[in-house]
């Protein structure tokens, strides 16, 4: 099992940043991804960004050169650094965790709001 804290979501104005943070907890399984998924209202959780455990990165189009995903090995911690912020970014971001041995899904974190507004 595998449990994740999130932090640092939040209200900012458009043009705006954050950075949220994921820090997992210590694990027997050994865990190669990390990223974050959002949920806006009315619509369907969708990828954001993740890195490996090797610093590979993947985003989504709407985020690419706007936000930047990173990890730190020795904390398993995620961070996603968002910036130039639009409202459409405004969604529950979700920590999400794949660890060898754990569930295909992988783990989730209890979700962080980030809201964009003037």
């Amino acid at each position: 099992q595998v449990q994740l804290v999130e932090s640092g979501g939040g209200l900012v104005q458009p043009g705006g940043s954050l950075r949220l943070s994921c820090a997992a907890s210590r694990s027997t399984f050994f865990i190669y991804s990390m990223g974050w998924y959002r949920q806006a209202p009315g619509k369907q959780r969708e990828l954001v960004a993740t890195v490996t455990s090797g610093g590979s990165t993947n985003y989504a189009a709407s985020v690419k050169g706007r936000f930047t995903v990173s990890r730190d090995n020795a904390k398993n911690t995620a961070y996603l650094q968002m910036n130039s912020l639009k409202p459409e970014d405004t969604a529950v971001y979700y920590c999400n965790v794949a660890a060898i041995g754990g569930p295909s899904s992988g783990y989730w974190g209890q979700g962080t709001r980030v809201t964009v507004s003037s």
